[in-house]
This record gives C-alpha cells, sequence and structure tokens, in this order.
C-alpha cells in the first residue's frame, strides 16, 4: 500500500510535467527499498556520484533531477548495485527487497521498461553464465546454434518491446549494442574454456565463430557502465592472451597461466593499443597491473609491472593506487611476518594477528560490498574448518568506518565471533584490499607468511593446505 501511495504520488509529479518542456526536461527517480540494510540510494554515472538520496521512516526516497543526459545509471544501496536508463522526461519508481536484491527489483512509471529491460538481460546472463559450465563441453556448432538462438530471442523481446513504448533512438541502439555483447562475451569464454580444457573441440571451432571480432568496437562509452560490455573486453583480452601464446608457443611456457607476467603484460599492451578511451582504458590496464601484483611471489616481479606501466607511458589517476598496492604486496611476499598487524574483534577491542592463535593460520578477507562472495566464500571456509581443525581460519573484513553493519551481518548468518576480526589500516585505500577478496594468507603460528598466493577454492587449493601443514 506504501508504495502504491509512493506510485500516486510519482505520477502525480508526472502529471504535473506536462506543463512546460522545461519541467518535461527533468528526471524523477523514486521507490521504496524493504528490509534496507541502510537509508541510502546512491545514484551515479562514470564513477562518479551524482546524489545520495535517504530513506524516510517507511523506506521510502524520491527526488527530480535536472540536466541528466540520457544513458546508462548506476545506482547503490551498500553493499548492492544496479544500473538503471535514466532519459529527460522519465519517472522511475523502483522497488526492492534486500532479501532477494535483483530477483525482486521492479522499475515502474514513465520510461521503466528501458531499465526493466536492461534487468531482465543481467539475469538472464547470471542464468546463462552459470549454465556455461556444461555449454563449454558440447561442440562448437551445437554452442554456436544455442548462442544465436539467445541472440535471436533478446533482439524479438526488444523489437516487441520497442513496439508498444516506442524507445528513444538512442536507447534501442545502446541495448541492441548490449544484445551483441553479450553474444560476443559468451563466444569468447566459450573459447578460452575449450582451448583450455578440449583441445579435441577447440580444433572444431568453425573458420566463422569469431567473425565479429572484425566489427569490434572497444571506445563504446555509451556502454561503459554495461556490465556485460566491460566483461566482454575482459574475456577478449583473456583469449586473445592465450591464442598468442599458443601460436606463439615458448618453451617452459604454460600459455594458460593467465597471472603470469608475460600473459599479464601481453594483455595491458593489447588493452593499450586497442582503447582509444582513456577513462575506459584506465579500467583495464588498472585491473590488469593490480591483478599481476598481487599474484606476484617476489619483488622482481612487482616492479617489473610498475616497469611495464612506465613503458606504456600509463599516468592516470589510478597510478598512484597501483604503487600503493604494490607496496601493500611487498609486505606479503614469503618470509615476510606480519604478526603485528592490527585487528578489532567483535567486541571491538584492538587485538595483534599473532595473539589470535597459537596454531598455523589461513586468513581470508571480505568485504560487506561483495554480499553473495562473501556468503559463499564463508560457506566453504566453514567446511574447511571442520576439515582442518589443526588451522585457523580468521576472517578479516577490510570495509572502513562500518563496524555496526559488520557486526550485524555476523550475527545475521551466525558467522562465529571468536574468528572473525575487522582490519584496522585507515591508511590504506580499502578498494585496493578488495582485490585480495580471493586470496589467502598462510601464516606460521608466529605470524610468518608462508605462502601469500593461495586463491580460495582453485583445483590445487586443497594441495596447498596439506603442504601447508606438512612444513
Amino acid at each position: 500500500m506504501k508504495f502504491r501511495i509512493l506510485f500516486l504520488i510519482g505520477a502525480m509529479l508526472l502529471w504535473s510535467c506536462e506543463g512546460s518542456k522545461e519541467e518535461q526536461a527533468t528526471i524523477f527517480v523514486g521507490g521504496q527499498i524493504m528490509n534496507p540494510y541502510n537509508d541510502l540510494f546512491i545514484l551515479s554515472k562514470d564513477r562518479k556520484v551524482i546524489d545520495t538520496l535517504r530513506l524516510d521512516n517507511n523506506n521510502q526516497f524520491g527526488k527530480q533531477f535536472k540536466d541528466l543526459k540520457p544513458g546508462i545509471y548506476t545506482f547503490k544501496h551498500p553493499p548492492e548495485t544496479q544500473i538503471m536508463y535514466l532519459e529527460p522526461g522519465d519517472s522511475i519508481l523502483v522497488w526492492l527487497n534486500t532479501m532477494q536484491f535483483d530477483e525482486s527489483l521492479n522499475f515502474s512509471g514513465k520510461g521503466a521498461a528501458k531499465s526493466s529491460f536492461l534487468l531482465d538481460m543481467f539475469l538472464k546472463n547470471e542464468k546463462t553464465n552459470n549454465l556455461m559450465l556444461s555449454y563449454y563441453k558440447i561442440k562448437p556448432d551445437e554452442f554456436a546454434r544455442i548462442t544465436d538462438s539467445i541472440k535471436q530471442e533478446r533482439r524479438d523481446k526488444l523489437e516487441t518491446m520497442e513496439k508498444s513504448k516506442q524507445f528513444s533512438s538512442t536507447f534501442k541502439n545502446l541495448a541492441s549494442a548490449s544484445i551483441d555483447y553479450d553474444y560476443y562475451h559468451l563466444r569468447e569464454r566459450y573459447t578460452f574454456l575449450v582451448k583450455k580444457y578440449y583441445n579435441e573441440l577447440a580444433q572444431q571451432i568453425p573458420k566463422d565463430f569469431l567473425d565479429y571480432r572484425e566489427n569490434l568496437d572497444f571506445n563504446n562509452m555509451k556502454l561503459k557502465e554495461y556490465y556485460g560490455y566491460l566483461n566482454f573486453i575482459e574475456d577478449f583480452l583473456r583469449t586473445r592472451s592465450i591464442e598468442h601464446c599458443l601460436e606463439n608457443p615458448q618453451p617452459d611456457s604454460d600459455c594458460f597461466e593467465l597471472n603470469s607476467f608475460k600473459n599479464i603484460s601481453f594483455r595491458m599492451n593489447l588493452a593499450d593499443s586497442l582503447i582509444e578511451k582513456k577513462e575506459l582504458k584506465s579500467i583495464f590496464i588498472n585491473r590488469l597491473a593490480i591483478q599481476g601484483i598481487i599474484f606476484s611471489d617476489n619483488t622482481p616481479k612487482i616492479d617489473s609491472i610498475l616497469t611495464e606501466l612506465d613503458e606504456i607511458e600509463y599516468e592516470y589517476a589510478h597510478l598512484p593506487e597501483i604503487k600503493q598496492m604494490a607496496k601493500i604486496q611487498k609486505n606479503l611476499l614469503p618470509g615476510n611476518n606480519i604478526g603485528d598487524l592490527k585487528l578489532m574483534d567483535y567486541a571491538g577491542k584492538e587485538v595483534s594477528l599473532s595473539k589470535i592463535s597459537n596454531k598455523p593460520t589461513i586468513t581470508y578477507h571480505w568485504s560487506l560490498q561483495a554480499p553473495e562472495h562473501f556468503k559463499w566464500q564463508h560457506k566453504l571456509i566453514a567446511s574447511l574448518r571442520e576439515k582442518y581443525p589443526e588451522i585457523n581460519f580468521v576472517g578479516i573484513n577490510i570495509d572502513s568506518k562500518s563496524n555496526e553493519v559488520w557486526k550485524e551481518i555476523i550475527d545475521m548468518y551466525g558467522y562465529k565471533k571468536d574468528w572473525e576480526f575487522k582490519l584496522d589500516a585507515p591508511e590504506i585505500n580499502p578498494d585496493l584490499l578488495r582485490n585480495y577478496l580471493n586470496k589467502l594468507v598462510f601464516l606460521s603460528a608466529k605470524g610468518e607468511i608462508i605462502n601469500g598466493k593461495a586463491q580460495l577454492n582453485t583445483p590445487n587449493f586443497e594441495r596447498q593446505i596439506l603442504e601447508f601443514l606438512n612444513e
């Protein structure tokens, strides 16, 4: 009922906008969030916050905006994030329940069909991505048929909706491009997976399977907020690095070692040559540089990444962060001791890492900004605790200024308070530490790093645990 009242308010605002061209150029964004994590609804574009709206006592919010350009916008109800499409004259109402954030998300009001279409694409991509684990085992011609069918089905839906909703040409072109790049993304992922795991199938890939590569646009700024476009570019760079290595084999070279300096270097240089728009280029070179750094196991490898940045003349805003990341990683190399690292326990008391336990320790790291990840992570850690009781698994939350929410999450999901801690390092940008969410650090009882590059749930993960126990 409350949402219906808000809908009427939005409809009245929309009706009142019919009076002048100036008013019709505005955009109304409002809605209601059930079971909110906090009172924030943050609207942003191009990674810059436009406004932060506060939920009222009924968990409702709303505001009319002027001078917003047509395009994809990101909204965040921390820690969750999604996208929506806005154009002048739109009056969009958002309704969601945090218990099932994406699945419950609903857009209504004038212009809402555009955001609904993108949401539907997101949900379908989630299902398709899960099916990829079985899709990549089929023959290339069958996979081609499946992906062609997926693409055509989405094009048909866009055409049907366009006829009834009369989409603007700006949105229709964007939606059409998003369908294409989701399709390309599937083909790139398949190509990578069969080349890695099923060489016999890789030999059967038709010559025209990747023909779309001839007409790719790596500088589409209208799609820079669209996760599917960014995912495609990331996968394209990865697949091309593998293909290049296989075409130019070198002794003792593992072409599928994605974290090797050779692989990272190739992808960085490829991104530098293909992407002209600085904003897009920085996303991928920054991401690759950090990946190369955090999986380096010695100082020369870390320095090689920084040298590579110098050679491609990378001088963007992220460079200081990358250099800080290099310093962090150098402190996490095997042989270093981090026993004095200061943490905060559930009760708010400061404790040193080495004082938590006198047994071998494995630290895992999590963020409130990645809810699906930390839920999966804690479930896996719980099973490892039972399997390896001789090891202490210590959870370290890396978020800053969110102590109460952190404790609420621990209580909500029943995580073990004795093994949950919060990092107390205000001088470190938490965005950098999020790059460690998939990494674990193996420590001796005294805090000496034994292994600093293990990844949770990788094929050789438990072998590394056994090696750690036998040290």
